[in-house]
């Protein structure tokens, strides 16, 4: 303990010799052995309110990123502080890996990194690949995705998929009277659920014309595995629509393979292929019937709902009526 101690500056080890702080306090100061940062940290402590360590732990590690954080899982402890950076680390209590202080070369490496995540996903063929440690939420809207087809188990991995789920079934039943697993058999269990885990990740095939017109995006899953959104098709890239062809106006052309339906009254004919011969012009036909009174019924229904959109004009119908009967 006390060689941890010595991290401390000695400007500070007099203020805890003169009792101006507790010990806990004078430990929260080892997790940035800066003694100058230290120093700053206790002048900034001397106007604050809270003095409690976790506040102390927390101003000195202000600006450092976690160790736990998805970026920095996403490039590795170890490759950071071969390439120079610096870890702090609480020398009296956990710290979950303590924090990594060069953010500047950590947001470095895992572009660099992204970049090169970009580079080999875009040799599937993909038109575009965008990357980022994060995209907003509502990243792909408006965009279509591709429906690919699942890549399905060879005969090999399905029966590695069988033996794995096996064992899995061996230890729970083997377990079962026990009420819990050993530590080697939780383990084990672990193990086995990654690999079916892995085994039902199966990779999606797209369509090689659709990949030539789509994209993907490359980003930091939650646990620091590399995240690939694959399928994504924006609007100025999709195909253009044929229009439909069209038949001239005023004339009786009918295209190759269409019906049509000529109705009067209650009969109807089909028309295929071919021109059709123009009707001759037999002037004015008299309405049928049912087709009067159908139109009367839709026009006394149109009436009604008129008037009673508007009850000022109704009234003034209903009295003018009543005093022509006068």
């Amino acid at each position: 303990m006390a060689a941890r101690i010595v991290s401390v500056s000695p400007k500070l080890l007099d203020v805890y010799a003169d009792d101006g702080m507790t010990l806990d306090q004078l430990m929260a100061f080892t997790v940035n052995g800066d003694h100058e940062r230290q120093e700053q940290v206790f002048e900034r402590l001397c106007q604050s309110y809270d003095k409690q360590p976790y506040a102390i732990r927390r101003m000195l590690t202000e600006g450092a990123v976690r160790a736990s954080d998805k970026r920095a899982q996403f490039i590795g402890i170890a490759a950071y502080e071969e390439a120079g950076g610096t870890v702090l680390n609480d020398l009296f209590q956990g710290d979950d890996g303590g924090w990594l202080q060069d953010v500047g070369l950590l947001e470095m490496m895992v572009a660099e990194r992204l970049n090169e995540q970009a580079v080999t996903i875009g040799a599937e063929g993909w038109k575009w690949v965008e990357v980022a440690p994060d995209f907003a939420y509502g990243h792909n809207y408006g965009l279509r995705q591709l429906r690919g087809e699942t890549v399905p188990l060879t005969a090999e991995e399905d029966a590695t998929l069988a033996a794995l789920q096996q064992e899995v079934d061996d230890i729970e039943t083997a377990s079962a009277e026990a009420e819990e697993l050993t530590d080697e058999q939780d383990h084990r269990m672990g193990e086995l659920e990654t690999a079916i885990e892995a085994l039902n990740a199966r990779p999606i095939v797209f369509d090689t014309d659709e990949i030539a017109r789509a994209g993907a995006f490359v980003s930091i899953a939650a646990d620091g595995s590399p995240r690939v959104e694959r399928g994504y098709v924006r609007p100025e890239d999709e195909l253009p629509v044929e229009p439909e062809p069209e038949v001239a106006i005023g004339t009786d052309e009918v295209p190759a393979g269409s019906v049509t339906a000529n109705v009067e009254g209650d009969e109807a004919t089909d028309a295929t292929d071919g021109p059709t011969e123009p009707d001759e012009d037999e002037g004015l036909r008299p309405i049928p019937d049912r087709l009067l009174t159908e139109l009367t019924a839709h026009r006394t229904l149109a009436l009604r709902h008129a008037l009673g959109e508007r009850p000022n004009v109704a009234f003034l119908a209903a009295l003018r009526r009543k005093r022509n009967r006068a």
